[in-house]
């Protein structure tokens, strides 16, 4: 099943989504480290600014006054790059927002390597790990426009402080319109059984393509879309575990603490134990480069990733024809 077309950044339709809601919420608050370009916040600011509150490049400052107007009542997005977002203001994030309990949503913007040129000190590869360290803060990664939007219309309304995670580039759509979004529960894109695809984020996408080019070879995949890490999907997890031969993890994150880890440490827990192998960043000084440069230099791409799993196939095969 080829993908849908080619829609927008997941940030423009973050920010199309937020300024839709605030024209008509006047407690929806932005906040902002000098990020409404990077943001795509201008139109917001030019057309609601007394809705916007810029407090400079000053992440730790974003967290603490943002969390200040969620306890006075006000829906409120804290918006900054994700690799200064969940670095610099992690303390404020722990304290502030998840210890004291405040619903504010932080937005980690040009998440992942898609500052990837810039390097490692743009790269937000430590995010999930971090933050899934942290009692009381829901994670959200969205894979398309579609699933963008869903969240950003689900976090005004929740009631815990949350983190949503979104990237720089076009994505194609991956899910009809009337496709159910629920925070907190992964979505089936393609349907197999030999072996499945957990991804999440601008990751999905590649998933899903590479689900397709294994189909061509007689190979039947499952892909899901986890996009929540917290509150996560054991039961969708565990279901397809025990029913396919391999698993492979696709992420934009570290191989440490990111899905890749949350998926292992559930099946060994749970006694389930299909061929598992985690597609991440490794951890080494990161190669520099493109986010797609990035991708392909570590396999995270449709021939990689098919090779990966027909790699993984091989091996459950070989260890099923072994003698007792």
């Amino acid at each position: 099943m080829p993908l849908y077309q080619l829609g927008k950044p997941n940030q423009q339709v973050f920010s199309d989504t937020l300024l839709k809601l605030a024209k008509n919420d006047r407690n929806l608050l932005v906040v902002t480290s000098d990020s409404r370009g990077s943001g795509r916040l201008v139109a917001f600011g030019n057309q609601l600014p007394a809705q916007v509150v810029e407090v400079g490049i000053a992440e730790q400052n974003l967290v603490g006054v943002a969390a200040g107007l969620a306890a006075a009542g006000k829906h409120v997005f804290a918006v900054s790059p994700a690799c200064f977002l969940t670095a610099r203001g992690l303390e404020q994030i722990k304290n502030d927002v998840a210890y004291s309990d405040q619903p504010v949503t932080l937005v980690g913007i040009s998440a992942g390597i898609s500052y990837g040129a810039l390097g490692t000190t743009h790269h937000s590869l430590h995010d999930l790990a971090v933050l899934q360290a942290i009692h009381n803060i829901d994670i959200v990664v969205p894979a398309d426009n579609f699933e963008t939007q869903a969240a950003v219309e689900a976090a005004v309304t929740h009631p815990r402080p949350l983190y949503i995670r979104l990237g720089k580039k076009a994505m194609h759509h991956l899910h009809g319109e009337d496709t159910p979004f629920t925070i907190g529960k992964a979505i089936r894109v393609r349907r197999g059984d030999d072996l499945a695809f957990l991804a999440t984020g601008e990751t999905v996408e590649i998933a899903a393509q590479t689900a397709d080019l294994l189909g061509e070879r007689g190979v039947s995949a499952d892909v899901f879309s986890v996009h929540s890490l917290r509150p996560f999907d054991e039961a969708a997890v565990l279901e397809v575990a025990r029913r396919v031969r391999a698993i492979v993890t696709v992420e934009e994150h570290s191989v440490h603490g990111g899905l890749g880890s949350r998926v292992a440490t559930l099946l060994m827990q749970a006694g389930v134990t299909p061929a598992l192998h985690i597609a991440a960043i490794p951890d080494e000084y990161t190669y520099p480069g493109s986010q797609q440069e990035i991708f392909a230099h570590y396999g995270i791409t449709p021939n990689g990733l098919a090779a990966t799993a027909e790699r993984l196939l091989d091996r459950v095969r070989t260890e099923v024809s072994l003698p007792a």
